[in-house]
């Protein structure tokens, strides 16, 4: 079986985005403001929406999508707290109705209500409904929802605290992901995206979060930003600070994707990063469309780049493609087991 881990939904139908502009423009009149939330979206316009994807799992050999909001539309940085709560509310519904009518194709991970300044304590309700009501299986968490200006606590900061509890005791993932950049300086899926990855990676150098938190689960997207390449940098600071061994300090926490869109990336990846922390991911439809030149095929047809590597043996394929997701995310594991899916032992 083939998990991608990692994709978000760029297609959604035009009554979502026609919601939105309103209720941001209800924000300097409230004569503007969204008189409902019924965006009278159907069952069919929904089906109708995500063909793109399921044209292109058939086509790549991919089998189910981690699903989850568009990240540059969660814009915590944007409106009020409220307005930020109301937003992640409709999103996940979205994707809880897509993930229901296409439970074969796509499982649930949703978006946290965060906004700058606010405790991250503030998210728990939402999480424990899209988990505990909506069956989620992991959520995004923005350790920037400043929109690119990094205003809050690190991730290693007590105020975290709460957040991760739930997380542990709901025993669900998150993907670090920030969303889109209010700052011109970075590009968002070019610059902030990469910022992004790597910052998390480094505040979680500096720290010691693991060993009050030993079961907390973070998957760092897009090959873990500039980690890889810069593996022996992040080694020899960590040594400089008195840290254990990255292998101990944070590879039983920390993951990474293969959101890399060219072969070159992944072959490093695979050889910098433990197989049992690599997760295969495309973002499919999202940060890159286009279609390179030099091989005639998607950018963001990752799997191809790991069909081609020679280095792995049928086990490390199994890990990459389906086992490290399932220990990864074991409410996706038992979901899968339950439709007679059961997973591989011994990997």
């Amino acid at each position: 079986m083939i998990i991608d881990i990692h994709g978000h939904y760029t297609t959604e139908p035009q009554a979502l985005h026609q919601f939105r502009d309103k209720q941001l423009a209800g924000l300097a009149d409230p004569m503007r403001r969204p008189l409902t939330t019924d965006l009278g979206i159907t069952d069919e316009m929904l089906l109708k929406s995500v063909e793109p994807q399921l044209a292109f799992q058939k086509e790549r050999g991919s089998d189910l999508t981690i699903f989850s909001p568009r990240a540059a539309g969660m814009a915590h940085h944007v409106g009020t707290e409220a307005v930020g709560m109301q937003w992640a509310r409709m999103s996940n519904d979205l994707i809880h109705r897509i993930c229901t009518l296409l439970p074969d194709n796509f499982a649930a991970v949703g978006q946290l209500p965060q906004h700058p300044g606010a405790p991250p304590k503030n998210c728990i309700p939402e999480l424990e409904r899209i988990v505990n009501e909506l069956g989620f299986v992991g959520v995004n968490l923005n350790p920037d929802p400043s929109g690119g200006y990094w205003t809050d606590p690190p991730l290693t900061d007590r105020q975290w605290y709460p957040l991760y509890e739930k997380l542990c005791e709901l025993d669900v993932p998150a993907m670090i992901h920030v969303t889109s950049s209010c700052n011109p300086c970075f590009h968002h899926t070019g610059a902030h995206y990469i910022n992004g990855d790597t910052t998390a990676f480094m505040q979680l150098i500096q720290g010691d979060l693991f060993k009050d938190f030993p079961t907390l689960k973070f998957v760092i997207p897009h090959g873990g930003g500039a980690v890889p390449f810069h593996w022996g940098r992040y080694r020899g600071l960590a040594q400089e600070m008195k840290k254990p061994l990255l292998s101990e300090h944070l590879l039983n926490n920390v993951f990474f994707d293969t959101c890399v869109y060219h072969y070159p990336g992944i072959e490093l990846m695979a050889k910098v990063i433990p197989v049992d922390n690599i997760l295969f991911a495309s973002e499919m439809l999202g940060a890159v469309k286009g279609i390179d030149p030099e091989t005639g095929h998607h950018y963001d047809d990752t799997k191809r780049y790991i069909d081609q590597l020679t280095t792995l043996d049928e086990g490390s394929r199994y890990k990459v493609f389906e086992g490290n997701a399932r220990r990864v995310y074991p409410r996706l594991d038992a979901q899968l087991a339950k439709r007679g899916r059961p997973g591989r032992t011994g990997h």
